[in-house]
């Protein structure tokens, strides 16, 4: 009887350990999962460096946008989430190539904001416009495939976001071109939690373009932003 009683207790004590191990196993490959996952999405390598790109406000070269700073913060969380160190450069001043790191680009060009996000769009995403700030309706805009994304600052916005290996790199640019600092901080928000979303709507994960929309912004802020659509084909291709 005491002998049946231990028996049990014993094989009850196995059977909790290993079904407890096998828990543990199952979480931990399904983490392993997810961060290879995100890590693909993004395009970066843990164990490897990544630069961030900083831009300026605009028109004023040497100071950075309290929103860029919180998309700054987002990316290098990110990055270090996944495993890699990071390092910082100003686009004022960083030329060449990426090499062997990743490179998130975070700014647009307009006011010489980011000189390199401009250089960029021009080597890489020929299919692209962005429209100067002007009086017209249509300031600021990006054109792509003949359609028009409007800037209605501070009411609705968009960012455009780009993954694509230079050929003398032997790692991506992550682009993060938005029509103000706070679409870039919105797009970063929502691609941090949404991108197994955006990654299944996609061809490829090696090269994409996406426009993000950030709409209701007197409301919601950055929190309320959305995939506006999948850009790919248009920005590759000359116009």
């Amino acid at each position: 009887m005491i002998f049946s009683v231990i028996v049990n207790v014993l094989v009850g004590l196995a059977t909790s350990l290993i079904g407890g191990a096998g828990v543990w196993l199952w979480e931990r490959g399904k983490r392993s999962r997810v961060v290879r996952r995100k890590a693909n999405f993004f395009g970066v390598v843990p164990g490897e460096t990544c630069v961030i790109v900083i831009g300026n406000k605009y028109n004023l070269p040497d100071a950075t946008s309290r929103k860029d700073v919180r998309a700054i913060i987002e990316v290098a969380t990110l990055a270090s989430q996944l495993g890699s160190d990071v390092i910082t450069e100003s686009s004022n001043d960083f030329r060449g190539s990426n090499d062997a790191r990743t490179e998130f680009c975070i700014g647009g060009p307009l006011g010489d904001a980011n000189i390199r996000t401009g250089g960029h769009l021009a080597a890489h995403l020929p299919g692209v416009t962005l429209l100067p700030f002007s009086e017209e309706p249509e300031s600021a805009a990006f054109v792509v495939g003949g359609h028009r994304y409007l800037f209605e600052e501070d009411t609705l916005e968009y960012t455009l976001v780009a993954k694509f290996t230079p050929a003398e790199a032997t790692r991506p640019v992550f682009l993060i071109c938005g029509q103000s600092s706070l679409a870039n901080q919105a797009a970063i928000h929502y691609l941090k939690r949404h991108y197994r979303d955006v990654a299944r709507s996609l061809d490829s994960l090696d090269r994409f373009c996406v426009l993000i929309r950030v709409p209701d912004i007197g409301t919601y802020g950055f929190q309320a932003a959305t995939l506006e659509r999948d850009i790919t084909r248009e920005a590759f291709t000359r116009a």
